[in-house]
């Protein structure tokens, strides 16, 4: 069976993802429910760091959180490395914590990865990799960038996800 596979369009380009069942299945189960109940479309790129990642996946224009599901089990222990131009799940401090959030690495992050069963050492599970658009992600993440309503490393000019949909 292929990897499944995700487009997503933004004002910048598009960025096709082939996911990585196979490695990390609950964390593409998760991102593909989201995906097919549309719960990307105009979801703001709200962390962008250059030479760093990028984020989006549930924030709207105005900075609030979308209502999401609950969070799932973090399977950072899946061997895949954030590597430039992953996917990996986002999380708060706690390592079990990811929900819709995703980030593509712009850069080799081994710091993000899993080096143990500590929550400050358990890492980001990767799902997936990005096999067209990385210009399209490195062009977002050299976006000017500020801080807005408490957020850091907002972009400037909004940068969104204006549709995401399983690719054949």
């Amino acid at each position: 069976m292929e990897n499944p596979m995700v487009l997503l369009e933004t004002p910048e380009g598009e960025i096709l993802i082939e996911l990585y069942a196979d490695k990390a299945p609950k964390a593409v189960e998760n991102f593909l429910a989201y995906v097919d109940e549309r719960f990307y479309d105009g979801t703001l790129f709200h962390r962008v760091i250059k030479g760093f990642m990028i984020q989006t996946g549930g924030m709207t224009f105005s900075m609030a959180d979308k209502p999401t599901r609950d969070p799932i089990p973090n399977e950072a222990t899946n061997g895949l490395k954030n590597l430039a131009g992953t996917v990996a799940v986002a999380r708060t401090a706690d390592p079990h914590s990811g929900t819709s959030q995703f980030f593509i690495n712009v850069a080799d992050n081994p710091d993000l990865d899993h080096t143990g069963t500590e929550d400050e050492n358990y890492g980001y599970c990767v799902f997936g990799e990005v096999v067209d658009g990385m210009d399209v992600a490195m062009k977002i993440s050299k976006v000017r960038t500020r801080s807005y309503q408490g957020f850091d490393d907002v972009p400037v000019d909004p940068v969104s996800i204006i549709t995401a949909r399983r690719f054949e």
